[in-house]
């Protein structure tokens, strides 16, 4: 079940720490294909591959968060044998957050680091409801967002396959419900584009209500600006990383 939802580009069995990467609504694990090439050796990216998109395209994707949660959870836990850190962006973000919390409920290590993308706070979300919107209205949103080429827009067939994951994916953001927990004892880095108008610094300030430690770099772009400051964004990652990479040890373990 691992290797459905981890697509590891390279095999790094020696690595002291995997970065394990969650995409945006819509998106597939193609979405981090050249993150591999940007970290050091002793850094494994394993992007995550959801059902619905990719080499998964023929199965039924989530619609809620808590259901998708727990199975990423569950098929993670071969991945815990050695420090991990999460990289989510929009979705991927928030998705990253409750896989982080379930973590702790269980008991099972917790990641070294959180990377949370262009994603808004949990309990300052302010969605639009866009999974039941028409086609017309979902293809306007989406020109607005800068993340599709209006070239894929426009081609009816792929539309017609984009469509019902995109649904779904906004499903999970706009149907979540946030419930407070203690702030994670885990070191948290949050980021956003200085052109986001889809999320604003207040509610990426707002990450530090669920951390012990946070900080916030704000970056050139856009909602999708890790599409053009990929290298930028992945120098700061691993910068973050140093301690666990100088041989930080255990993965982490979970707090009260």
């Amino acid at each position: 079940m691992t290797e459905q939802w981890f697509r590891a580009p390279q095999a790094r069995l020696a690595a002291a720490t995997r970065l394990v990467c969650l995409p945006y609504a819509g998106g597939s694990a193609a979405v981090y294909r050249t993150w591999d090439q940007l970290v050091p050796n002793d850094v494994e990216v394993c992007p995550v591959e959801l059902p619905g998109r990719g080499r998964r395209i023929g199965e039924h994707p989530f619609s809620r968060l808590a259901p998708l949660v727990r199975a990423l959870a569950d098929a993670m836990e071969p991945l815990l044998d050695r420090p991990f850190a999460l990289f989510g962006h929009s979705l991927g973000g928030l998705v990253a957050f409750e896989l982080a919390r379930l973590l702790r409920r269980r008991g099972w290590p917790v990641p070294c680091h959180l990377f949370l993308s262009a994603s808004a706070a949990p309990a300052r979300r302010r969605e639009p409801v866009l999974h039941n919107a028409s086609d017309a209205e979902l293809k306007a949103r989406l020109l607005e967002f800068n993340g599709t080429p209006r070239e894929i827009l426009e081609n009816d067939e792929l539309m017609e396959l984009i469509l019902p994951v995109l649904r779904a994916d906004f499903a999970v953001l706009e149907t979540y419900e946030y419930h407070e927990e203690p702030p994670l004892d885990v070191p948290m880095t949050v980021f956003g584009g200085i052109h986001d108008r889809t999320v604003r610094p207040s509610e990426l300030e707002g990450w530090r209500e669920q951390s012990t430690s946070s900080r916030l770099h704000l970056l050139p772009g856009d909602h999708f600006f890790i599409q053009g400051m990929a290298f930028e964004v992945v120098r700061l990652v691993v910068a973050h990383l140093t301690p666990v990479l100088a041989g930080a040890g255990e993965p982490g373990r979970p707090t009260d």
